[in-house]
């Protein structure tokens, strides 16, 4: 096992891909600032038609780009 080995010892797919890809752009749209897009997403995820699987497929997909450190700070060039 090298230091730099990428291979993971749990299967980390999730059930919807389709469902984690929308949990992805929630997550860069709450980074970004963009209220509206990460609203119509919580909506349509919060209405009845979508089961508890696909709604946890896509809380993962916003987790793992939560847990990507944002490539520069906020702060910067403020005076």
């Amino acid at each position: 096992m090298g230091l730099f080995n990428r291979k993971q010892s749990t299967d980390s797919t999730s059930a919807d891909p389709g469902m984690t890809e929308k949990g992805r752009d929630y997550a860069i749209a709450k980074r970004h600032g963009d209220r509206k897009t990460a609203n119509r997403l919580v909506r349509e995820i919060g209405n009845g038609s979508h089961t508890d699987d696909e709604r946890a497929a896509f809380w993962q997909g916003a987790d793992a780009y939560d847990a990507i450190p944002p490539a520069y700070s906020k702060r910067r060039n403020r005076r």
